[in-house]
């Protein structure tokens, strides 16, 4: 499928117009601290497609204290979709930044027609957005639903996203569109923001089965990354678009890891789906307490449930969080996928394989055996730049 809205010449042209009315928006002042004048805190889920980033996003939604958009950057690749991934990723990070800022006049590039909260991109899986200031359809510390809030928020007004967001004392968004940390460093040294990074990855095997199983959805993103020029790409048999994640978690993680520079420590945190899968509370409760939050009673219940569900969920579920069993879902590729695939990804993303710590299979025995753990234990520091009170080395 070809796109027919701009032919390729007219797209250079437009990223600039873009990119101007951009930097005219974020070179305005910041907004105001939230209530109790204590400093705003900024969190960017840093993910890949089909990597439980969703989930992860909900963890975050539901907190109370928390303003959360999910991929705001979709509406930048819906905009702009015969750009490619590099060309774009200037304008994500700016809009990012204004959204960050509760700014969101920066969306004007993008919607000039904004009259109501669902003109964002999957608004309703914002709590923040299901609850006062934005609407009313659930108290600001109850766990909201995506079905009760659409029906009843969805013609609240664009602009009272913009109230709630400075509302709020972290400002959480997801994001799938980044594939360097690089293109963040001027967020991260931004003396307005307060920036932290939750870097979340999965087994690329997983991935490459949960992606199957969404291939329709996902191919005007995959035409993006593959840089087709507008064209969708639905089939991608030689796994192009895992091998670019793949790539890409790989970029991240060594330049945060490996000699990172000074402002990213406590900054950064690498999170393996499959260790939030099979103990929950006590990733999460790391995970909030590296973004400034706490776990409430509710929210524990809220936690135990969701992941404590029957199977791994329809594929009519598959960009929804509903309860499933989360160990369940990080393991369902060992039973669905040949091991012709799994030995394809594998070679393909040896790398990230061997980076983010996961074991490789060499035969259909292995693969079907569940007791043959697949998963390599990392140390509690394993993922994260050093805190600025941790021992460190002599010379």
């Amino acid at each position: 499928m070809r796109l027919p809205r701009f032919s390729s010449a007219v797209v250079p042209v437009l990223l600039l117009a873009q990119t101007c009315l951009l930097l005219f928006l974020v070179s305005r002042p910041g907004p105001s601290s939230p209530a109790g004048g204590k400093e705003r805190v900024h969190v960017l889920v840093l993910s890949s497609w089909r990597s439980g980033s969703s989930f992860v996003g909900q963890l975050f939604s539901q907190h109370p204290d928390v303003f959360y958009l999910m991929e705001p950057g979709w509406h930048v690749w819906a905009a702009l979709s015969q750009g490619s991934a590099p060309a774009l990723h200037m304008a994500v990070r700016d809009l990012v930044r204004s959204v960050f800022l509760c700014d969101m006049d920066v969306f004007d590039a993008y919607l000039p027609w904004r009259r109501n909260l669902s003109d964002l991109f999957q608004w309703a899986v914002s709590r923040a957005l299901c609850s006062p200031p934005a609407c009313s359809a659930f108290g600001r510390g109850a766990i909201s639903s995506e079905a009760v809030c659409k029906p009843l928020c969805a013609r609240r007004p664009f602009s009272l996203a913009q109230e709630a967001c400075l509302s709020y004392s972290h400002v959480v968004l997801k994001e799938v569109r980044f594939f360097n940390l690089q293109v963040l460093y001027p967020l991260l040294t931004d003396p307005s923001l307060n920036l932290h990074i939750v870097h979340l990855v999965r087994d690329p095997r997983a991935v490459l089965r949960s992606r199957e199983q969404t291939a329709k959805a996902l191919a005007r993103d995959n035409g993006i990354v593959l840089g087709t020029n507008g064209t969708w790409v639905e089939a991608d048999p030689r796994l192009r678009v895992v091998s670019e994640v793949c790539r890409s978690h790989v970029r991240i993680a060594e330049a945060a890891l490996d000699k990172p520079p000074p402002f990213l420590r406590d900054r950064y945190r690498l999170v393996r789906f499959e260790d939030l899968a099979r103990e929950p509370l006590t990733e999460i409760r790391a995970l909030y307490a590296f973004a400034g939050l706490s776990l409430t009673p509710q929210l524990e219940t809220w936690i135990h449930n969701i992941t404590h569900g029957a199977g791994p969920g329809a594929r009519r579920e598959a960009f929804k969080t509903t309860s499933r069993d989360a160990h369940n879902v990080s393991q369902a590729w060992r039973h669905a996928l040949p091991f012709t695939k799994i030995r394809h990804v594998q070679e393909l993303c040896a790398g990230a394989l061997q980076l983010l710590g996961y074991r490789p299979v060499f035969s259909e025995q292995e693969q079907r055996d569940l007791t043959l753990d697949l998963v390599i234990p990392r140390g509690s520091s394993s993922f994260r730049w050093a805190s600025s009170t941790d021992p460190q080395p002599g010379p």
